[in-house]
């Protein structure tokens, strides 16, 4: 049939309530069913209640295949409560990308001052920051602190002594290793706290200052920030009520982390919905949302310009950030079998079946990325499980068996070259 709809602003409103739908299938081409497929896993479990809402981005060879929101930015209260207008997830939403901001903060910045020959990766850590000495530190390089042999704490709850980087710094020096230098990987919040304090010390300015001047307002992501709401954004998706499960690692031993800390003894906790407010303690009571480690939020679109100068050897757009001998050596695997920054080892990164030379990284709020260069395919995954609360024993949805049949999907769907 042939319909001419001769009323213009009639017109206009059917192309802007087609318009994302066409848009979706448009990118999606022959690869619709895969496409519907992976929706429809996402959707499962927006329905289920596990997650309020996600974002996703499929891209390969330059090309955005998939880009679409699910669910609800922001859909339940303090008191779990489900709002009576929850905040719809848009694509343009931003995140908190929790530990992703080790990969699309602090490993960038490394990357950048190694290149310029300002950092060397075996040189030892205390030459750059002196205060880190003291028995079997003083070994401690640059690389072992990307790679997690540092034999650095994994993780302590440092704002029962620290409320402020500087102090937060001195409180990391003066912490004894608690295992031996380079003998194993132990992943560590800590040791990416000191990379952004090198960053500082090595530039003369705070991480956050420094990334945005020579990174990202010269690539033009006009949404990536630490402390959003400090910078006027509005249209972020909230995480956690407070800090429910933090607390049970400090207070409950049982649940799998040891603290040497009275737990009574400090009592800052959060008592509201976090939205521009990072989840993460150390970032937020320890370090005031600025770390290394976690702290950064962005959007699905602006972490897609990231991925492409990863993709481009560190080109985007004609102009050179980072050196392709850079990019390549912090993507090598290790003996551990991941990079520098970046995770490479498939049951990490949640691709089983990737070619060996995919990386990664996963955030605790909900948040991953799986990039592939041998297919130049990535996607970009962001949740916002937190909102959705924890369960009876203190947990966050686990989000990994999701993350693993995405990737197997976007694998056999788009994984050729």
């Amino acid at each position: 049939m042939n319909f001419q709809y001769k009323n213009p602003l009639f017109a206009t409103v059917l192309l802007l309530l087609f318009l994302p739908v066409y848009q979706t299938y448009a990118q999606s081409g022959s690869h619709g069913p895969i496409i519907s497929k992976i929706d429809s896993l996402i959707q499962s479990e927006v329905n289920q209640k596990h997650i309020p809402g996600a974002v996703i981005l499929i891209e390969k060879d330059g090309k955005v295949l998939h880009r679409k929101a699910f669910g609800y930015a922001y859909e339940f209260d303090y008191h779990m409560k489900r709002l009576k207008h929850p905040v719809n997830m848009q694509v343009n939403t931003m995140f908190d990308l929790a530990s992703l901001t080790k990969v699309f903060a602090t490993t960038f910045g490394i990357m950048q001052l190694v290149g310029e020959g300002k950092i060397h990766l075996d040189t030892p850590v205390h030459e750059y920051l002196p205060e880190f000495h003291g028995p079997h530190k003083d070994s401690v390089t640059v690389r072992q602190l990307l790679n997690h042999t540092s034999g650095l704490n994994e993780w302590q709850p440092l704002y029962y002594e620290a409320s402020n980087s500087k102090e937060t710094y001195r409180e990391i020096c003066h912490m004894p290793l608690k295992y031996a230098v380079g003998a194993a990987r132990h992943y560590s919040d800590l040791g990416f706290m000191m990379l952004g304090y090198l960053i500082h010390h090595i530039t003369g300015q705070p991480i956050n200052q420094y990334l945005e001047e020579h990174l990202y307002k010269p690539l033009g992501l006009h949404h990536t920030t630490y402390n959003p709401l400090k910078e006027g954004f509005t249209n972020i998706a909230a995480t956690s009520h407070g800090n429910p499960f933090e607390k049970k690692m400090v207070y409950d031993d049982h649940f799998g982390y040891k603290c040497d800390v009275d737990p009574h003894s400090w009592n800052g906790w959060r008592r509201y919905t976090l939205k521009g407010r990072v989840s993460d303690g150390n970032a937020w009571y320890a370090n005031q949302g600025i770390a290394g480690h976690a702290g950064l939020f962005s959007t699905i679109s602006d972490l897609q310009k990231l991925v492409e100068l990863m993709l481009n050897e560190g080109v985007y757009k004609g102009r050179r950030y980072i050196k392709a001998s850079v990019i390549r050596e912090f993507t090598t695997k290790d003996r551990y079998g991941n990079g520098l920054g970046w995770d490479m080892a498939p049951d990490v990164i949640m691709a089983d079946g990737a070619p060996n030379d995919a990386y990664g990284h996963t955030g605790f709020t909900g948040t991953n990325v799986v990039v592939i260069p041998d297919y130049h395919l990535f996607y970009i995954l962001l949740t916002n499980r937190e909102n959705a609360g924890v369960s009876k024993e203190g947990y966050y949805f686990n989000l990994n068996p999701l993350r693993h049949k995405i990737s197997a999907l976007v694998l056999n769907g788009f994984g050729h070259n």
